[in-house]
């Protein structure tokens, strides 16, 4: 099976490493041609000089596949619209980014005038995919999900970490809202150990505490593991200011919350708390910024 990749940042990069480790072909772009030819000479990838360039190496194949791995937003919006007099009918798009779930709705519709399917599908696994495999939840029409799934396969770890979760959409929503959480856990963790932190008569050692929570103790979790092994290396956090960005996903959560009249205040006041932390100082906002570095790659504000 072959399909395009455009976008080879972080994300989708490592996504097409894995793909190829996998039997997947790939036809690769990004405007950064020399992370083209890095992936193309190190991984085998078959390198593509422009997206018009990519969609034609997929001549051979019944239904040509793109996925794109681009920022949410006009990048997306556009390059879907530049893409569909280069597909024929039956065509798939498959949008792996962080895209609003209302956004991919109506992409979904308008491509299905032009006779050309789509995928929304939310990705979670940041910069630890390649190795780990990727969390995969995406929407669309049953047809064009088993198309993909091969890919999907792939891409996550024991043929485990992927579902068709339902209709145009749900894929996007369904991560949305993961990121919600992910909000939350963050927040409760960075919280209490601000707590241990500040109980200096004790002279807790948080590394030490992280480590052992790891086993056995109900919050165990990934996020724990990430915590813990960057708390070993520096408990202090001196270097990283107390400012953590948010990202749209966390943001069209609670507005969803609101949608819907479902209460949702730990999820509320986490986003709160980031934004918070872009006028203040605390230990609590350095640890928030560690964990997004640790799981997902972003960047960490220095001092």
């Amino acid at each position: 099976m072959k399909l395009a990749m455009i976008g080879l940042g972080k994300m989708g990069g490592n996504m097409t490493r894995r793909l190829l480790k996998h039997g997947i072909e790939v036809v690769g772009f990004d405007f950064n041609q020399e992370t083209v030819n890095q992936i193309s000479l190190t991984n085998g990838m078959i390198p593509a000089n422009s997206v018009e360039d990519a969609v034609a190496k997929l001549s051979g194949e019944p239904q040509k596949v793109v996925w794109l791995m681009l920022p949410s937003g006009d990048i997306t919006e556009n390059q879907i619209k530049d893409l569909v007099p280069l597909l024929n009918k039956g065509d798939i798009i498959v949008d792996g980014g962080n895209s609003n779930y209302k956004h991919s709705q109506r992409r979904g519709a308008w491509l299905a005038e032009q006779g050309i399917q789509f995928i929304d599908c939310g990705t979670s696994g940041g910069i630890w995919g390649l190795e780990n495999g990727y969390c995969l939840m995406y929407g669309g029409s049953k047809e064009a999900a088993d198309v993909i799934d091969p890919i999907a396969k792939a891409l996550t770890h024991e043929d485990r970490g992927w579902a068709h979760v339902g209709p145009v959409g749900s894929g996007h929503f369904t991560k949305m809202i993961h990121n919600g959480i992910e909000y939350g856990m963050m927040q409760a963790f960075a919280e209490g150990l601000d707590l241990l932190k500040g109980k200096e008569e004790f002279g807790l050692d948080l590394a030490q505490i992280t480590e052992l929570w790891r086993h056995g103790s109900v919050v165990r979790s990934w996020l724990l593991d990430l915590t813990a092994e960057a708390l070993a290396h520096d408990q202090e956090l001196s270097s990283i200011a107390p400012y953590v960005a948010d990202s749209g996903e966390g943001r069209w959560t609670v507005v969803e919350a609101v949608d819907q009249g479902v209460a949702a205040p730990v999820l509320t006041v986490a986003l709160q708390a980031r934004f918070r932390s872009q006028d203040s100082k605390g230990y609590s906002y350095k640890l928030l910024s560690l964990m997004r570095n640790a799981f997902g790659g972003h960047a960490v504000k220095t001092k």
